[in-house]
């Protein structure tokens, strides 16, 4: 069997970290790549060492010099080289870094010295051969994961190599330049070299034991989740889940290869299984609650809209001219609503109203704002009746008014929307009638 194990910022953040994360590798032979994040916050309002170097960054790009904040960030690594009596020095590295950001400054790549100074580390902690992501993951020049040349090159690499360290979160750009994945890019690089390396498993080691159903900032001690689908997780992480990132399904599930969610802290719990597809019947009917709030929804009414051919692409078309994507599209026979981000859109509504004017001729166009979209999630909702019936029931005796109702066709996950200071009360009411309830 053959793991490739991805560390997040929290099991990296200083050296009694590193130490746990070395006996975790060392306790399984399997476990033979690693991906390691940049270190994070090793303490209630410390700064991850990430946020460090964007400053940094912004230093030198305003015309300043960035050496004092530079050496702050060595100091951080310094102290963990200290503790491990490890024999690596960062002094030329950082001469280098210095130098590229008062010659050229370059977010991505300042943004991408975190993981791959903590990769360093890692390597001489653990005598593991360290293999350059910016020689070995490459991005198109649509600024996407070139998947193809990136599994030729990486698969060179690790041929015949049996342990080494890829740090996450960055590669290299069309350009020939570092690029980096979005914040939190680091999953996608375990997954991806998961997905080159034929792994059995992904391991994706954080500071909590898998997902759970709920936040636990808004739900107390919510119940966790044994295993849940690829499109679980998906429609989950998209809609606020931040467990994993949502990109991070994509290489691995083209080739099977399951997503195991492991606690640093608590390395023997089982924690979440992300598979593709699973006879395990799910613990309740809904499998995970997550939302987002700031959006808004645009509503169209026309009569006899239903029968013009052509109306909903130039609506999609008003908002895609003005370059804003949407969420979700709810629709009746003389109505269309399209949800979008509100903080994208408010500078650009009128431009869309005027658009949508001019191609559809419409009765009225109406805008509501402030609302908050809420995921309900489950493959076990095809299977039971009146699941959407006991939502509402749910929120009409918490006393929240549904604003909107969106269920897609394979019946996996129901989208609520409601007034953004209803947000935690109503996923609180979900989580009671189908979680609590049931305990």
């Amino acid at each position: 069997m053959k793991k490739v194990v991805k560390f997040g910022g929290s099991s990296l953040a200083d050296a009694r970290q590193f130490e746990k994360v070395g006996e975790i590798i060392k306790s399984d032979p399997n476990r033979s790549y690693v991906v390691p994040s940049a270190p994070g916050k090793r303490f209630e309002g410390d700064t991850k060492v990430t946020d460090m170097l964007l400053e940094a960054y912004r230093i030198a790009a305003e015309g300043s010099d960035p050496h004092r904040q530079l050496m702050a960030i060595k100091d951080r690594y310094q102290e963990i080289i200290d503790q491990l009596n490890l024999s690596i020095r960062l002094d030329e590295d950082f001469d280098q870094i210095e130098e590229s950001l008062k010659k050229e400054p370059s977010l991505d790549f300042a943004a991408s010295r975190g993981e791959q100074l903590n990769g360093k580390l890692m390597a001489n902690y653990l005598d593991y051969r360290f293999i350059e992501p910016a020689e070995n993951i490459f991005f198109d020049q649509d600024g996407f994961l070139d998947m193809n040349k990136t599994e030729r090159v990486l698969g060179k690499s690790l041929a015949g190599v049996e342990k080494a360290i890829i740090p996450g979160f960055y590669g290299c750009g069309f350009d020939g330049r570092v690029k980096t994945f979005s914040r939190g890019g680091s999953d996608v690089t375990g997954s991806v070299v998961a997905a080159v390396a034929g792994a059995d498993v992904y391991e994706n080691w954080t500071d909590v034991s898998g997902f759970m159903v709920a936040d636990p900032r808004i739900i107390h001690n919510p119940v966790s989740i044994d295993t849940l689908t690829y499109r679980e997780l998906r429609e989950l992480s998209y809609m606020g889940a931040s467990v994993l990132h949502e990109d991070a399904i994509f290489p691995v599930r083209s080739k099977g290869i399951p997503i195991n969610i492991k606690n640093t802290n608590a390395p023997d719990a089982e924690g979440t299984w992300i598979v593709e597809s699973t006879a395990r019947k799910p613990q309740f009917t809904i499998t995970g609650i997550a939302g987002k709030k700031g959006f808004c929804a645009v509503s169209i009414t026309k009569d006899l809209m239903n029968s013009e051919i052509g109306f909903g692409r130039k609506v999609l078309q008003s908002f895609e001219d003005n370059g804003i994507s949407f969420e979700h599209m709810p629709s009746g026979i003389d109505t269309m609503t399209i949800v979008v981000h509100e903080d994208e859109f408010l500078h650009k509504e009128q431009a869309v109203v005027s658009e949508i004017h001019r191609l559809t001729r419409p009765d009225q166009v109406e805008i509501e704002s402030d609302l908050a979209l809420i995921a309900v999630v489950g493959r076990g909702m095809k299977s039971m009746r009146g699941t959407a019936g006991r939502i509402f029931s749910a929120l009409a005796h918490a006393h929240i008014n549904v604003r909107m109702m969106d269920q897609g066709s394979s019946e996996l996950n129901i989208i609520i929307g409601v007034a953004n200071e209803d947000f935690e009360g109503a996923i609180k009411a979900i989580y009671d009638i189908f979680v609590t309830i049931n305990l």
